[in-house]
């Protein structure tokens, strides 16, 4: 439960930040904008085109009595939409994280600036980190579509797919979200894919507890626009922690503030300027 509580509270944090800094909000706020834009565009079709999907996909349907092909065809078109509701959430920051990797980039490295300490650059061309974030993305983007697979299939058991398999969908959205998230600050700290997996998945109630409410957020429209600013910038206070970035002058850590190193049993790791801070993972 802490570190639930803990996993908020950068959230919190991240949002409180870009509004003591209002022209990081603003600045943050045009790629998600484009973003909004095309994802739009792209639910409308959906919601045009999923009943005919429906209908093409089955096709022995149509032989069943009334009114029973247009109930299973109108329980499959509600999955094929609540699917790419489901892609949307998690793809939408990995592409507009894409899009704005300039921006958040910029507002990543003002927030460790303001934090103090070390301020890491990735001492990469911009070319270089937009394809090495969009080769990342398309692997994580990879292991998403597997669980979306089989969280598809599992809504079709009674019971388990209208309670059990929507929690679990919220859950691997708000765990891959905050992976998005945290990537900006991470690879500035030469962290690469599976240690940035690695290092989440130690910590997984704490990227839950971030992850999943601004999951449920960006169910309201307009909102995961005006909430991206301050989940990169709670992300980035996040990702300081994880790596021990503010620990106190002296503290002694596992082979120091390097990827996944964490701090070592002992000293305490201050929270981005709030709150107490995590328990250290192990």
């Amino acid at each position: 439960m802490r570190d639930l509580a803990g996993g908020f509270g950068y959230l919190l944090a991240g949002q409180r930040w870009v509004l003591r800094h209002g022209r990081w909000l603003g600045f943050g706020l045009l790629p998600g904008l484009v973003s909004l834009a095309l994802y739009a565009g792209a639910l409308v079709g959906l919601g045009y085109g999923a009943d005919d999907l429906a209908a093409w996909a089955t096709p022995f349907a149509d032989g069943w009595s009334a009114p029973w092909p247009g109930l299973f065809r109108g329980f499959l078109t509600a999955l094929v939409f609540c699917l790419g509701l489901f892609l949307s959430v998690i793809t939408f920051t990995a592409v507009t994280l894409l899009i704005g990797q300039p921006f958040y980039e910029s507002l990543s490295e003002q927030v460790d600036r303001s934090e103090g300490g070390e301020v890491p650059e990735s001492g990469l061309p911009l070319w270089l980190e937009l394809l090495v974030s969009a080769r990342d993305s398309v692997k994580v983007l990879g292991r998403v579509l597997l669980y979306g697979i089989l969280l598809f299939a599992l809504g079709f058991l009674p019971l388990i797919g209208q309670t059990v398999v929507p929690v679990l969908g919220f859950c691997v959205s708000g765990y891959f979200l905050t992976h998005e998230l945290t990537a900006v600050a991470l690879q500035r700290r030469k962290v690469d894919l599976p240690e940035r997996l690695a290092l989440l998945r130690s910590r997984r109630m704490l990227v839950l507890g971030f992850g999943v409410p601004l999951v449920l957020a960006f169910l309201i429209p307009l909102v995961a626009v005006f909430l991206m600013p301050g989940a990169v910038a709670g992300a980035t206070l996040m990702a300081r922690d994880l790596t021990g970035a503010d620990q106190a002058p002296g503290a002694q850590t596992d082979g120091g503030a390097g990827p996944g190193a964490g701090p070592a049993a002992g000293p305490e790791v201050t929270a981005g300027g709030f709150g107490p801070p995590p328990p250290p993972y192990a």
